[in-house]
């Protein structure tokens, strides 16, 4: 009789977590938990704005904005590094920021981090979103040239070479680098790696490859590219087409990073140069009265907050073109300045740069606390940039 009882209560109980599993799933409660997004998050109660900076054109502000954001990045995230596409752009903004604040914590911090994970690529073979960590080691080789710190996307290189490099060995239906944001990644690595080993050869098949994704996806008369082939007829509600920010600052950030390690020479090089003053010219249009552009450029109106990431790229890219002198300096100077002044006013007051979009492939709304690594990344390029804009004007 106890026995019976038992298992009676045994059974009993196990039938009331079978129906509390299935109640949590038909109320819509999570099965187990969910992971963190290791690149951010949209935190929800960010705090205060920050109201110890300046927006302004002048090394001293620019240095303290930097260091805020990046400070409150490196405590918040260095254990999270990964080789991830979001964290390559992160690592491209630590160098920039050391080199220009002359903290070391920034490029010790990515050092470590290459040291630690041995120099390797991400997981997938010929993915342009793999090969983007590649450009911080690949500067990292540049100061100090040792062989394993390039060794991986030497390799990788290779094997592409003797591919073709046409399509991509993911998706072999599919160009090599079929989406636009793939133009920040994979491009200037491979531009840096014949900085590196004096092969032309890298540069060639990066070149092969760039102006195949712009023949796809750039648009001669609006100068802005489609995120990839399944938006090249999308339109937003205003009936302009549909023209996602962080894409496009992705290849003008993109152009800038190819254009400062592509030799003056190179035969092709004027048509980088023609393509990134068409999309800075465009850029500097569309342009909002705030400084910053909008997730969907062509159509404010519906997207009423600025987004951060894009932005900074653009910002980055119209800074580099200035002085770089690609761009005028008194058409292009002050629209960059007023993008710097418009990014400094998403940072909070621990350092937290807001108003980024989380990862996607389109425009959206976003939330004002939301920040991830490659929005900061393209902050900290972004404001090296300005920097040198500022020291050009003294």
């Amino acid at each position: 009789m106890a026995m019976g009882r038992k298992v009676a209560g045994c059974l009993a109980l196990l039938g009331l977590l079978v129906v509390s599993s299935w109640q949590g799933k038909a109320l819509g409660q999570p099965a187990a938990v969910v992971k963190e997004d290791p690149a951010g998050d949209d935190a929800a109660n960010p705090g205060p704005l920050a109201g110890d900076l300046s927006g302004a054109l002048e090394t001293r502000s620019i240095h303290k904005a930097m260091r805020k954001v990046a400070d409150w990045q490196l405590r918040t995230g260095e254990a999270r590094f990964s080789t991830d596409w979001t964290y390559a752009a992160l690592y491209a903004g630590l160098l920039a920021a050391s080199r220009t604040t002359g903290d070391a914590r920034y490029h010790d911090a990515v050092l470590g981090f290459a040291e630690r994970t041995g120099w390797k690529l991400g997981p997938r073979f010929g993915h342009a979103d793999d090969e983007a960590v590649a450009q911080a080691y690949l500067e990292l080789y540049l100061e100090h040239p040792a062989p394993e710190r390039m060794a991986a996307i030497k390799e990788e290189a290779d094997k592409l070479l003797a591919q073709g490099g046409d399509s991509s060995p993911v998706e072999p239906e599919k160009e090599l680098w079929w989406w636009c944001d793939a133009l920040f990644m994979a491009p200037p690595a491979l531009a840096r790696l014949t900085k590196a080993t004096g092969d032309r050869r890298y540069l060639d098949l990066m070149d092969r490859a760039w102006w195949r994704t712009s023949g796809n996806l750039y648009d001669p008369e609006d100068h802005l590219y489609s995120r990839d082939a399944s938006f090249l007829n999308a339109h937003e509600k205003n009936g302009k087409k549909l023209y996602w920010s962080r894409g496009n600052g992705w290849v003008l950030g993109g152009l800038a990073r190819v254009l400062a390690y592509m030799p003056a020479d190179y035969p092709t090089r004027g048509k980088y140069v023609a393509q990134f003053k068409e999309m800075a010219a465009e850029a500097a249009a569309i342009q909002g009265e705030d400084g910053l552009w909008r997730s969907g450029l062509l159509d404010a109106g519906a997207y009423p907050a600025p987004e951060v990431s894009g932005s900074a790229f653009f910002t980055y890219g119209l800074a580099w073109g200035v002085n770089e002198g690609l761009l005028d300096r008194k058409t292009y100077g002050p629209r960059a300045a007023r993008a710097w002044k418009g990014l400094v006013g998403h940072i909070y007051a621990d350092g937290r740069l807001g108003s980024i979009q989380k990862i996607g492939g389109a425009p959206g709304q976003l939330s004002p606390g939301g920040s991830y690594v490659y929005g900061v990344g393209a902050f900290l390029l972004a404001g090296s940039e300005l920097d040198r804009l500022a020291t050009a004007g003294r």
